[in-house]
């Protein structure tokens, strides 16, 4: 059975409550990020600790807690849990509410650590089919606990078949996935949306081992753009880069992954090996 921290103990999931006046239960107030391991250390957990800290500023909650605590606590968690390989989610709630709607500087700090999930190895051999979705999420740079939207989603592309659904806003502009940030290879450039979305650790990986393979955009993806391109993957913590061929009822060029995406997969591979190669410094940030 796993073991959780949960706001000063550890506790066997089980165990693992909050009180019900917490504002993640009664508002939905709190935010989250989510790592995983690799060679069973936790990967990028400086990086995803700043996101973390960067999503509570976002919703005006306050943290008394410093960044090396929150790694410290990850660290300690995953510690006490024996798995060859590990999502580690933290997790900082909204706290007890006298008035069931403010924060009062009580936040609770939890951890959750459970078996990485094994993808289908598919995704990568032959590419995955995403749909589009018009969704505009309230605030895009945070990594909030409200995921009523995502999994709404994520339900539909499961009805049509699909792997994940690809956000559009009203100006018709592709942004994210429910859980991915999204790219294309347009004209020999390597595009991404730079705005309106949530910023992905594996997508700033990815744009950092990109530039010695081609040039990189950081702009707006129409639809119609993102249809038409030579190449789509969407990139995420537990997913890595995943080749995309097809988007609702459109083959992405000749329906196999390409060999950019393969290239970039193959960097991405080896960069992350390569940082527990030096002792694991950049893995755990």
């Amino acid at each position: 059975m796993p073991i959780y921290y949960v706001n000063g103990e550890f506790v066997p999931a089980e165990k693992a409550m909050i009180p019900v006046d917490d504002l993640a239960v009664i508002r939905g107030i709190g935010v989250f990020d989510l790592l995983r391991t690799h060679h069973g250390k936790p990967l990028f957990l400086k990086e995803h600790v700043d996101r973390l800290m960067a999503s509570a500023r976002q919703i005006n909650l306050d943290l008394p807690w410093s960044h090396e605590h929150i790694c410290q606590v990850a660290r300690k968690t995953l510690a006490h849990n024996q798995m060859e390989e590990a999502n580690i989610r933290i997790i900082v709630t909204g706290g007890s509410s006298s008035d069931f709607m403010n924060p009062q500087g009580k936040p609770r700090l939890l951890v959750l650590v459970a078996p990485l999930p094994k993808l289908p190895q598919w995704w990568y051999d032959q590419g995955i089919k995403v749909i589009t979705i018009h969704v505009e999420r309230r605030l895009p740079g945070a990594k909030s606990i409200d995921y009523i939207p995502a999994a709404m989603a994520l339900r539909q592309a499961h009805v049509q078949g699909a792997v994940e659904a690809i956000y559009v806003d009203r100006e018709g502009r592709a942004l994210e996935g429910t859980t991915c940030n999204l790219f294309a290879v347009i004209n020999g450039r390597l595009v991404t949306p730079g705005s309106g979305i949530l910023a992905g650790i594996t997508r700033q990986v990815v744009i950092d081992i990109s530039k010695n393979i081609l040039p990189i955009d950081l702009r707006d993806l129409p639809r119609d753009e993102l249809l038409a391109a030579q190449e789509v993957f969407i990139t995420g913590t537990s997913k890595g880069v995943v080749p995309v061929i097809q988007i609702d009822d459109a083959v992405i060029a000749d329906g196999r992954p390409g060999p950019q995406t393969r290239l970039i997969m193959a960097a991405l591979e080896k960069y992350v090996d390569g940082s527990f190669g030096t002792g694991g410094e950049k893995a755990e940030g």
